[in-house]
């Protein structure tokens, strides 16, 4: 197929490590004459960058398939990604699909696209993952803004959690190349690209495959490079944090005291049964630790609810645990059976009412905990990188903190992709802090 010319829509779903594969896929797509649009501009080609982490992301999956094949049956539809991985034969007998591509198979999608010949059976390619421990190493050369840019630097997991489908979608853990990672943050940044989320499936496992390199090596190089404003870090492992580390990433001086810790639940029991490979005791000391060496650091963290065997005396440790720790922002998640996991065949798996219930008492406690953190930088003068103008609001201008503090402040003149300093004024009920414009540091 000549693809040249043809106009092609992608949609993602799922984790940053997607929307970076998406951002690279976007530039191959360019860069071989394609012309991006919207899916409702009747593109030629309908990508779908599928996520499996849980059922319900397999389901939105298909609905974003179907809503393109129903408005336009001519249109050739691609489902890339850990669905595709994962529910290759699924995905075949659906009948809405024409171009099937697993994971390790994206830096192949322009070859695959014009050796395509529609037959009215769809075509896959997909690797076995388990097996393959090369990294794909896609390369984002553009971005469609210049204010932040995920770069991915590993991918796989060996962890095995009992509730992740993931290892078997990314296989095991494998690293970039650090020269290859390097390279693509100093073309971003000639461009203007000034933020850098450095992301991975099992990000803090990076370099483990590569003998003689980690992650914090990794960052202090990246550190150095001209232009790089910020480095933000992905989900990390309570093991990555050390006191050698948290002394060396305080020393960066464009390093983002934001740390997401993956936590899923604040009580040892449950922790067991998912196979994490820490207790809240070892939580509890990397939040000392971190409010040792950084000045008010942003923790978040992600829970899960409802867990299979999760007793009211098990929920309400974690509710106490997280009480005790007050993080900044908490993601809430009501388990979600995914097929082909250990703990969708747990005995004792929690009715959706119950779930719904514990879901409801930890986001009251978030929204408290969010409020109470942004409350106490009220006063402060931050460094914010503006990403657009606010909607609704003419001459305000939102974007984030190093903290990751959602900020709004009103400006004459555009700052858009600018770094600037704001005073903190008050907590709006719009989900942002508003501030006052003090002096421009630097444009993007």
């Amino acid at each position: 197929m000549d693809i040249h010319g043809k106009k092609a829509a992608i949609v993602t779903l799922g984790c940053k490590v997607n929307q970076y594969e998406t951002d690279a896929m976007r530039s191959m797509l360019e860069n071989a004459g394609v012309i991006i649009t919207d899916a409702g501009d009747e593109p030629d080609i309908y990508i779908v960058n599928t996520c499996s982490v849980t059922n319900m992301a397999e389901r939105k999956s298909r609905q974003m398939i179907h809503r393109a094949k129903r408005k336009n049956p001519n249109v050739i539809v691609v489902a890339v990604g850990c669905y595709a991985q994962v529910g290759k034969e699924e995905l075949a007998a659906d009948g809405h699909i024409d171009l099937i591509i697993g994971n390790n198979k994206k830096k192949d999608l322009i070859k695959i696209l014009e050796d395509y010949e529609p037959e009215g059976v769809p075509e896959a390619e997909v690797l076995d993952i388990a097996s393959d421990r090369s990294f794909e190493n896609l390369c984002v050369d553009h971005l469609e803004t210049h204010t932040r840019a995920y770069i991915k630097v590993q991918d796989g997991c060996n962890q095995f959690c009992s509730y992740c489908i993931i290892p078997y979608a990314r296989g095991r853990v494998r690293s970039r190349q650090k020269e290859d990672v390097l390279k693509e943050i100093r073309n971003l940044a000639e461009k203007g690209c000034r933020e850098f989320v450095i992301t991975g499936i099992h990000v803090t496992s990076y370099g483990t495959d590569l003998g003689d390199i980690r992650l914090i090596d990794l960052l202090e190089e990246i550190s150095q490079i001209e232009g790089v404003e910020r480095i933000r870090l992905g989900s990390l492992e309570p093991g990555f944090i050390t006191e050698d580390v948290l002394g060396r990433l305080s020393r960066l001086k464009n390093f983002c005291p934001h740390f997401h810790l993956s936590l899923q639940s604040g009580c040892d029991t449950v922790l067991a049964r998912m196979n994490r490979k820490y207790t809240t005791e070892d939580i509890r000391e990397k939040c000392r630790m971190i409010r040792t060496f950084f000045d008010t650091p942003a923790l978040t963290t992600d829970i899960i609810v409802g867990f299979p065997g999760e007793t009211e005396e098990e929920f309400e440790t974690t509710r106490r645990f997280l009480e005790e720790i007050q993080l900044y922002e908490m993601h809430i998640f009501k388990y979600s059976v995914r097929k082909g996991t250990k703990a969708a065949v747990m005995d004792h798996q929690v009715p959706d009412q119950i779930k719904a219930e514990r879901s409801d008492i930890l986001l009251a406690m978030a929204a408290r905990n969010k409020k109470a953190f942004e409350e106490a930088q009220l006063g402060r003068e931050k460094e914010v990188l503006m990403e657009e103008e606010l909607r609704g609001r003419k001459n305000w201008y939102v974007g984030h903190t190093r903290e990751y503090i959602r900020t709004a402040a009103y400006s004459e003149t555009p700052v858009d992709h600018q770094i600037v300093k704001v005073q903190l004024k008050t907590v709006s009920e719009d989900g942002y802090v508003e501030g006052t414009l003090a002096a421009q540091k630097k444009k993007c």
